[in-house]
């Protein structure tokens, strides 16, 4: 890598850094006060999708149109802190998003997200996780929308991990259809232990939804094989189920 390259990878690493700032810092004063969980939710989308088109990345979004009109729950691959981020913005803003629970740490954050819809998950702990992946069936089983990584987590590594419960128990649960999405490039962008993002593009992959009706509703376990053989069909990375 010539030092020419180094510089534009920096600057556009500070560049980008600097509009999420930006809108991270708007986003979240607007939400505070913005009245209405609806209006809160469409604002924090635009925000969203804001930070991608005004650091110049580009996003492809194939597929959009398997998006049932009714409630469902979408699950999607997990490789960067931009994910999150990226399905806010390019998602209808109706969802859900289901949240690691250690964001309960930062209170401002929280907060914000709570004002949003957002709902949260315990990773650690029988009891505490227990109770929130009731929560989120019970919200699930109301007819909500929910957007969840059911990794729970990424890694630097490229692959994909393994795939917890919730999200599945819920959308059997709930006799809800199941949309699985696959994320590209964000792991290029800003992998796990980067401080300054990368330029590149991103693509989204909405797959065909997967309905109630599917023999694989049987058991959350079969659902789950099924979502996971789909998303490794277009994700061309390794399964890191064993991890």
């Amino acid at each position: 890598m010539t030092w020419v390259t180094r510089l534009r990878d920096a600057l556009f690493g500070v560049y980008a850094l600097t509009i999420f700032g930006l809108c991270i810092v708007v986003g979240l004063l607007v939400a505070i006060f913005l009245p209405g969980a609806e209006r809160r939710a469409r604002w924090l989308a635009a925000i969203s999708k804001g930070i991608f088109v005004l650091a110049r990345v580009p996003v492809e979004v194939h597929g959009v149109e398997h998006i049932p009109a009714i409630d469902c729950i979408v699950v999607a691959n997990h490789s960067s802190y931009v994910d999150g981020f990226l399905l806010k913005g390019y998602l209808p803003a109706r969802f859900s998003f289901v949240i690691k629970g250690e964001m309960r740490n930062i209170p401002l954050v929280h907060f914000v997200l709570r004002r949003a819809g957002s709902r949260f998950v315990e990773r650690n702990g029988t009891a505490a996780s227990s109770r929130d992946a009731r929560q989120i069936v019970k919200a699930a089983k109301s007819g909500q929308s929910l957007a969840i990584f059911p990794e729970g987590t990424f890694q630097k590594e490229p692959g994909l991990l393994r795939l917890r419960a919730g999200a599945f128990v819920a959308a059997v649960r709930g006799n809800m259809p199941i949309v699985p999405i696959v994320i590209s490039g964000t792991r290029h962008i800003l992998p796990a232990e980067r401080f300054l993002p990368r330029y590149g593009p991103i693509r989204i992959d909405i797959l065909p939804p997967i309905h109630p009706e599917d023999p694989s509703y049987a058991s959350h376990r079969e659902l789950a094989a099924l979502v996971r053989q789909k998303l490794l069909e277009v994700l061309e990375e390794p399964d890191l189920s064993e991890k």
